[in-house]
């Protein structure tokens, strides 16, 4: 009586199988790691813009007045007492400069809005406002074209 073995006619699928199915899988993990990136960044940024306008609504020009001899808080003010902090691992070199063609065009914009153009002297009534937007233009891995990744954060003037 002979043994025969049972071997499948189709040697090898398995393997051509796996190249398959693990190129997909590689290419959906780099995705979901680019995109969990860009997803970060956004909260980086949105995190800024909300520290930076909670600290200019309370820096307006009443506390100018009273707290530092009136020299009244600028735009320079805010992003070196609030968003500096909240902006690591993000490219800063070029701050509030336009990107440079032909430059990598990663680049952090803070733009401070008040009331009349400057801090005003308020009462806590809510009336006036601080607006505090923050760009910042990111390149997923030189593959991908740039996405300006913007938030915009507004709040009353309390001090």
């Amino acid at each position: 009586m002979f043994l025969r073995s049972h071997r499948s006619p189709r040697r090898g699928s398995t393997l051509a199988e796996a190249a398959i199915v693990y190129n997909v899988v590689f290419l959906l993990t780099i995705g979901l790691i680019i995109v969990g990136m860009g997803v970060f960044r956004y909260l980086q940024v949105a995190a800024a813009a909300r520290e930076g306008a909670r600290w200019a609504s309370v820096h307006g020009g009443q506390w100018a007045k009273e707290e530092n001899g009136g020299t009244l808080t600028t735009q320079a003010d805010i992003y070196n007492n609030a968003i500096q902090y909240h902006v690591a691992g993000l490219d800063t070199s070029g701050m509030n400069a336009a990107p440079t063609p032909g430059g990598n065009g990663t680049y952090l914009k803070c733009t401070v809005s008040w009331p009349q153009g400057q801090p005003p002297v308020s009462t806590p009534s809510g009336h006036t406002t601080v607006t505090v937007t923050v760009n910042y233009t990111w390149i997923p891995e030189g593959y991908l074209g740039s996405m300006t990744l913007s938030s915009t954060s507004k709040l009353p003037i309390s001090y």
